[in-house]
């Protein structure tokens, strides 16, 4: 909870990582080396948030202006949204340039851009709060599958208790 509220109030996933990995390591007991790995590249290259904005953005817009697009460019836009996603800086307003190259990858009007600034920092930061918390169910996952449970109540490993069960 301390997580998602502070990166919807920063709208940025790099802000966010102090509190990241801190809640991740004192709170969950996800040991710090994977804490730092994980939530470290998560935080820059797994923007799960930003890459579903950019294509139900793009979709919309298309339909906004009146863009039909088959089948094959609407897959076209999930792949470089993806893709987008990845490339995408972890700071707030960081996807608006990476939406306008795949809106015009499928011939919608770059200017299209405009009509989502007016709501793009509410959106921002929801998506921002997707992203990081996309961020530590990734990294929950791989400190269970390398054998060290979470820890519900709060108390953080110990160098004694950092091996695994």
């Amino acid at each position: 909870q301390e997580v998602m509220i502070t990166a919807f109030s920063t709208a940025s996933s790099n802000a966010t990582l102090p509190t990241t990995l801190d809640v991740a390591q004192r709170k969950l007991g996800i040991p710090k080396q994977i804490a730092t790995f994980v939530l470290t590249l998560g935080s820059t290259a797994n923007q799960n948030g930003t890459a579903l904005f950019e294509g139900v953005t793009v979709l919309f817009l298309a339909q906004f202006f009146g863009v039909e697009l088959s089948i094959g460019q609407q897959i076209s836009v999930v792949l470089m949204s993806v893709l987008a996603g990845i490339g995408t800086a972890g700071v707030p307003g960081g996807s608006l340039p990476m939406i306008v190259i795949v809106m015009q990858s499928v011939n919608v009007p770059g200017e299209g851009i405009a009509v989502i600034l007016g709501v793009d920092r509410i959106l921002d930061m929801c998506r921002t709060a997707l992203n990081v918390t996309g961020d530590m169910v990734v990294a929950s996952y791989v400190s269970t599958a390398e054998g060290y449970p979470l820890r519900m109540d709060g108390r953080a490993r110990s160098a004694a208790t950092d091996t695994p069960a």
